[in-house]
C-alpha cells in the first residue's frame, strides 16, 4: 500500500491563511506537520528527519528565516515551494525589477544609487514627488513619498544613519497617480486564478494598511503580463501588484512569493487555500516521479 504524502508547513504564525491552508491539508486527507519557525531548528549534520516530507510549502513572516529555511532544504534535495531561488529574487524588489526588466515586462521606471549623494541626484532627474522603498520589506511598511529636496535630504540622512545593509541601498521608484487603486493578481504555477482591486484614497493600496479589496475581471493583457512576469521571477505560488499608469498602462509594481490572501479569496469567491494545497501536491508527486 502506497502511502500518503507528508507535507510540512512553515509558518510563523496562524494567520487566517494558514487556517484556511491546514483545512485544505486535511479536506484531501493529507499527513501534516506545522513547523514553527520560532520552535524548530536544523541540524547541518543531519538532513534525516526532513527527508520525511515530500514537500515543504514555506509561509514564514520573516523574510531571512524562510529564506535561509528554503536553501537548507532545497540543498538536501527537499522540494519546497516556493523554490530558494524565487524567494531570493521575490523577496528583494530591486533584484524583481532587475529579472523584470531582463524579460521585458513592463515596470514602474527605478533607480539605484549606493551613497546619499547619489540618491538625491537620482531623485532631482525625477523630479518631485518621488518614492523611496527599502529594498526588503512588506505591508507597504518603510515607504516614503517625497515632495521635495528638504524632504529628500532629511530621509536620505536617515537611512545613512540607521546604518544596516538595507538602508544602504536606495531603491527609488517614480511616483505614479494611480487611480485610487491597485490590481492584485494571485498565480499558482502557469495558471492565473483570480484578482481583486485594491482601493484606497491613500498612495499606498495595500489592504494591510486598509485597502478595500473588491472583484477584478482577469483581462488577456493582465493573464498575459503576470504569465510573463511569474516566469521571469522562477514562478510558483505568486501575488503579483499592477498599477494603471497613465502614459505606460498596466505595469508589474511588485512579485510577492507569500502572499496573504485574506481579502482576495472571499472577495473572488475562489477558494485559494485549496489551489494552494493541490500545486504543492503536484510539486510533490513530480519529485517522487524524478526519483
Amino acid at each position: 500500500m502506497q502511502r500518503r504524502l507528508k507535507i510540512g508547513v512553515l509558518y510563523s504564525r496562524m494567520r487566517v491563511e494558514e487556517k484556511w491552508i491546514f483545512a485544505a491539508l486535511a479536506k484531501q486527507g493529507l499527513d501534516y506537520v506545522r513547523l514553527d519557525d520560532r520552535v524548530i531548528h536544523f541540524d547541518l549534520e543531519d538532513p534525516t528527519p526532513w527527508r520525511e516530507f515530500d514537500a515543504v510549502l514555506e509561509r514564514s513572516i520573516s523574510y531571512n528565516s524562510g529564506l535561509y529555511a528554503l536553501r537548507i532544504l532545497n540543498a538536501w534535495g527537499i522540494p519546497t515551494v516556493n523554490t530558494a531561488a524565487v524567494a531570493e529574487v521575490c523577496g528583494d524588489k530591486l533584484t524583481t525589477s532587475v529579472m523584470l526588466a531582463k524579460a521585458g515586462v513592463p515596470q514602474p521606471h527605478n533607480k539605484v544609487a549606493f551613497s546619499t549623494a547619489a540618491a538625491l541626484d537620482a531623485i532631482e532627474e525625477f523630479g518631485y514627488p518621488v518614492v523611496l522603498k527599502p529594498v526588503i520589506g512588506s505591508w507597504g511598511r518603510l515607504l516614503a513619498k517625497i515632495n521635495d529636496r528638504d524632504a529628500a535630504e532629511a530621509i536620505l540622512e536617515h537611512k545613512s544613519i540607521l546604518g544596516s545593509v538595507q538602508h544602504s541601498i536606495f531603491y527609488i521608484q517614480e511616483f505614479i497617480k494611480k487611480p485610487g487603486r491597485d490590481i492584485r493578481v494571485l498565480l499558482v504555477g502557469d495558471k492565473v486564478l483570480t484578482a481583486i482591486y485594491r482601493k484606497s484614497e491613500h498612495w499606498i493600496t495595500n489592504t494591510a494598511r486598509g485597502a478595500e479589496g473588491q472583484v477584478f475581471s482577469i483581462t488577456p493583457e493582465v493573464e498575459s503580463i503576470c504569465l510573463k512576469a511569474a516566469e521571469a521571477v522562477g514562478g510558483g505560488i505568486l501575488a503579483i501588484d499592477l498599477v494603471e499608469h497613465p502614459d505606460k498602462g498596466l505595469v508589474v509594481n511588485e512579485v510577492n512569493h507569500t502572499m496573504e490572501f485574506h481579502s482576495a479569496q472571499p472577495v473572488s469567491r475562489v477558494n485559494i487555500a485549496d489551489e494552494i494545497v493541490n500545486y504543492v501536491v503536484e510539486i510533490a508527486n513530480a519529485s517522487k516521479e524524478v526519483v
